[in-house]
């Protein structure tokens, strides 16, 4: 049978999500604990891939074990207590058996965030900017990302996706906390692509690009084009959607 396991996740620890030699992963990790706990070995297949320091409010992995579980809220009680106190398990839904975590996703949130001042409670998950940014034209470079689907000029090089091609359905910088937030949702998004969004909107926001050169930027279809590739100790993924249809109630 299969299940949905939602969790969170610091990654600052970790070598990004997915498993990979030589490193520690939260993929590692969660595997581990699903071992013990279920005697056997468990892989999962995660929503997608965070970068290494990437921090997710909620990722989504699935799982397959011959024996349905009996109680999820207390399996997700027993891994908890195998989990490191920076990896926790949320919930578990069952799912049917052709659900998949990545590919039926609908869509994927993430928020990165920026503040300007020396601060001990958030700015170990944000980055720091020591001036000030125009955010109202960094909102609207961002409403151009709406107009385009083809984000080459902001997805790492040399990855083995198929198409760069995404649809961006929200992206805006907004006050939160003691900084801005910048949110942004898609239907996908490629390898660094929102690091490097956010890269750029912040040449935008300190006037070293126009809103127009960032729609060029996005036009020119090259990562050379684009600004910096930012921390990844700022980036969360913060929410993924599925269709109902697909989850056994």
């Amino acid at each position: 049978m299969r299940y949905f396991l939602y969790f969170a996740y610091d990654g600052t620890n970790y070598h990004g999500w997915q498993v990979q030699p030589n490193a520690v992963t939260v993929q590692l990790r969660l595997e581990e604990a699903m071992h013990t706990l279920l005697r056997q070995p468990v892989p999962v297949t995660g929503a997608g891939r965070t970068d290494a320091g990437v921090n997710a409010r909620l990722m989504v992995a699935h799982f397959d074990i011959v024996t349905p579980l009996p109680d999820a809220d207390a399996f997700v009680d027993r891994l908890n207590r195998l989990l490191p106190p920076d990896i926790v398990a949320l919930r578990c839904q069952p799912v049917v058996d052709e659900a998949h975590a990545r590919f039926d996703a609908t869509s994927r949130t993430y928020k990165y965030y920026v503040i300007d001042h020396k601060s001990p409670f958030f700015e170990r998950y944000a980055w720091r900017y020591r001036g000030t940014l125009d955010y109202d034209l960094m909102n609207r470079a961002a409403e151009r990302l709406y107009e385009h689907t083809d984000f080459t000029s902001f997805s790492k090089l040399h990855t083995d996706v198929k198409t760069n091609n995404c649809r961006v359905t929200y992206a805006r910088w907004e006050k939160d906390g003691e900084g801005y937030a910048f949110t942004i949702t898609a239907d996908r998004f490629l390898r660094n692509m929102v690091r490097a969004i956010v890269g750029t909107l912040i040449e935008v926001g300190r006037h070293k690009m126009s809103v127009e050169e960032f729609d060029a930027v996005i036009v020119g279809k090259s990562r050379s084009l684009a600004g910096t590739s930012m921390p990844g100790k700022a980036l969360f993924l913060h929410n993924v959607t599925y269709p109902e249809e697909i989850f056994i109630r």
